[in-house]
């Protein structure tokens, strides 16, 4: 009975665990191009637990999603994408809905990065005025946009929130959208910039989206279940705080500006913050780096068509 006992818990262990899966698996039935087969079989589908050392936790991904590593993102970003290497640079991994592959010019998916700032308050995430924060960040970026101009990069308008701010409590989770515009054509495809945080003892784990404005409401399907992909260490939770444990040195308000450039992170006590742009089938979509003290590493973009 032990014995039998012992086999099945490491069964059971075994079966947690994430499972890696070709692409003609995870996609049967579908017909893909010769241009996007090398691509593809360079990668591996993951569903399952996926073991996350540097950020101690966990992402457990249900079968609506699949995860990739840190090597085939930089699959996706630098090869299929046509990003530069350093595009790739300290990720996590990537996650995307199962039901798109990454050369699909439909998809969407998310960086997966986590910053070891540590505990972030959630003491402001009531009390903050969300449409003050909006028009301060409105301003601020509005500032910049002449520097960024003179740098090569266009300018940048916030339309509004695509999504207000939102604390899930119970998750210990903020998400939050933008509504942006790239260049001078108030009657460009808008962009959109979807952040989800989900925070611990330690830091927190960072989900950024890169989509365009229409796909809003899919990706707002898929929030409640990426909040609950994250699951931390034992005493790593957020719950699992101590007095004297390091606090990050911003709290939920300034999270969110943080990509807004320094007046904004002056405000909320931060040093150093810079955004990276994506593009996406021909649309910019910008993201805020992981950490308040990373910098941005360029241009990134995303091409209809893979190349091999």
């Amino acid at each position: 009975m032990k014995r039998h006992f012992a086999a099945a818990i490491f069964f059971a262990l075994l079966t947690s665990h994430a499972e890696a899966r070709p692409y003609r698996e995870m996609f049967p039935g579908r017909n893909f191009s010769d241009a996007e087969k090398p691509l593809l079989q360079k990668l591996d589908f993951q569903q399952g637990a996926i073991t996350l050392p540097e950020a101690k936790a966990t992402l457990n991904l249900p079968q609506g999603f699949y995860y990739l590593n840190p090597a085939d993102t930089k699959t996706v970003l630098v090869d299929i994408w046509g990003n530069p290497p350093t595009a790739a640079e300290g990720r996590l991994g990537m996650i995307f809905p199962a039901k798109y592959a990454p050369t699909d010019p439909e998809s969407w998916g998310s960086i997966v990065e986590y910053s070891a700032d540590g505990y972030v308050s959630d003491s402001d995430a009531a009390t903050t005025n969300y449409d003050e924060l909006l028009q301060s960040i409105k301003e601020s970026i509005r500032e910049r946009n002449p520097e960024r101009e003179k740098q090569g990069f266009p300018k940048i308008t916030l339309v509004g929130w695509a999504s207000a701010p939102r604390y899930d409590k119970p998750a210990h989770a903020m998400h939050w959208a933008r509504d942006l515009i790239f260049g001078n054509d108030m009657k460009a495809e808008h962009t959109l910039n979807y952040s989800v945080r989900v925070f611990g003892r330690e830091g927190v784990f960072e989900f950024d989206f890169i989509a365009v404005l229409s796909q809003l409401k899919e990706i707002e399907e898929a929030i409640p279940t990426v909040t609950k992909l994250v699951e931390f260490d034992k005493g790593m939770a957020y719950t699992d705080y101590v007095d004297g444990d390091k606090i990050a040195a911003y709290g939920m308000a300034g999270m969110i500006a943080a990509g807004a450039g320094a007046k904004i992170a002056a405000k909320v006590g931060l040093l150093a913050l810079a955004l990276a742009f994506f593009k996406k089938a021909g649309v910019l979509v910008v993201i805020v780096l992981g950490g308040a003290l990373r910098f941005a590493k360029g241009l990134f973009t995303r091409n209809k068509t893979p190349t091999a």
